[in-house]
């Protein structure tokens, strides 16, 4: 599925149009002595914040011969390079079946694919080069470039949830359940908007937790984690807390971190001990669905273009912080580092809404790199991070 990542008029909602209110919309929520206490109804434990996020790994299922560990990053538009990596990898024929996947925004939207395994490859290749930007949003408001006062958001998000639908149904979450069963684990990341904090959500329980509301909870997960602030309207998810509902507001994960791995903190002493003295091979991926090189650029004076720029620095700067920390936890844990993100050398005119002929050729730079298995080790250098 194709987001657009960096859009100016994001931003220029909180910036232009604060208070042609009078007109706000109601809500419910959680109270903020008791923010960290809500759940989700029938569904306790599906959900972990920031540092507390544990994948629910025990020493039984980390018994394995390769262990290892996918990590997908936000980056809208960009997340055509990140499925066509996948694919390449595929056709290499030594793409892992993952024990662990993670996603954030366009990570998101193609983790719960990469989870269950290559057979969902053409659905990968399918949403991020075949799919048309009506059918990922529609803008709203005055000829598009301001929004209603009683809106949240410049676009509608009804497209992506009808895709997300079509894609997303109960064949595919009973696989994600089986695996789940199996010890395998996916996550996926959304930003609690009125916590300020990063929140974890474990898809494989959700899919397998047999609950009513369990399918559609699973959509508004990765709804929410690419609902881009501004541009998308935020999720809302119906919360107790003692018997009362209440309702979180969630928008794109990408809002706190662009990438998180197995955990900040260590899953367990147990585990702990086990990662840094067993003979098994655990091996961290991380995909970057973006450049990490700094590209000098001259900006105009223009509002809109500086926001861009602006906006687009601060998403890279993320980056880096989010694979030092990777790199740092996994050498911490013995645990293989490798990561990969688009080559500085690839350029393209306009990038925000590219067209059909250059999404295939950007799916096309992962995949021959995905199936050449250009990874590379340890954190991003300054030397990239300093390119000119």
């Amino acid at each position: 599925m194709r987001l657009t990542r960096i859009n100016a008029l994001v931003v220029l909602a909180a910036v232009i149009v604060p208070a042609v209110n009078g007109c706000s919309l109601h809500r419910n929520p959680v109270p903020l002595s008791r923010i960290t206490d809500a759940e989700i109804p029938g569904m306790p434990h599906i959900r972990a914040w920031d540092i507390g996020y544990q994948p629910s790994f025990t020493p039984q299922n980390l018994h394995c011969s390769d262990c290892s560990f996918l990590a997908i990053s936000g980056g809208g538009v960009n997340g055509t390079f990140g499925a066509g990596f996948l694919c390449g990898w595929t056709e290499a024929g030594n793409r892992p079946k993952f024990k662990l996947v993670t996603g954030i925004s366009t990570g998101a939207l193609i983790a719960p694919f990469v989870f269950i395994g290559p057979e969902y490859d053409q659905t990968l290749k399918l949403l991020s080069t075949a799919v048309a930007t009506k059918d990922v949003l529609s803008v709203q408001g005055i000829l598009g470039l301001f929004p209603w006062p009683w809106a949240e958001s410049f676009a509608e998000a009804a497209p992506s949830e009808r895709l997300i639908e079509q894609y997303v149904d109960e064949h595919l979450l009973k696989a994600i359940a089986a695996e789940h069963a199996a010890g395998r684990r996916l996550y996926i990341g959304t930003t609690n908007l009125d916590a300020e904090r990063f929140v974890a959500w474990d898809m494989g329980a959700i899919a397998a937790s047999g609950h009513p509301d369990a399918l559609n909870i699973f959509r508004k997960v990765m709804l929410a984690s690419g609902s881009i602030p501004g541009a998308f309207p935020p999720v809302y998810f119906d919360v107790e807390i003692d018997g009362k509902t209440y309702d979180e507001m969630h928008v794109d994960g990408g809002a706190m971190t662009q990438v998180f791995g197995y955990g900040s903190l260590p899953v367990s002493d147990e585990l702990m001990a086990q990662m840094l003295t067993s003979e098994n091979a655990y091996t961290l991926y991380a995909i970057a669905n973006g450049k990490l090189a700094t590209r000098p650029r001259q900006v105009p004076r223009n509002t809109l273009k500086i926001i861009r720029r602006s906006f687009s620095t601060l998403m890279k700067t993320h980056s880096w912080g989010d694979l030092y920390r990777l790199y740092s936890v996994a050498e911490r844990d013995n645990v293989d580092f490798n990561y990969v993100s688009i080559p500085d050398d690839y350029l393209v005119a306009g990038e925000q809404n590219l067209g059909p002929d250059e999404l295939n050729r950007l799916f096309n730079v992962g995949f021959e790199m995905g199936k050449a298995g250009q990874w590379q080790k340890g954190p991003p250098e300054l030397s990239v991070i300093n390119h000119h």
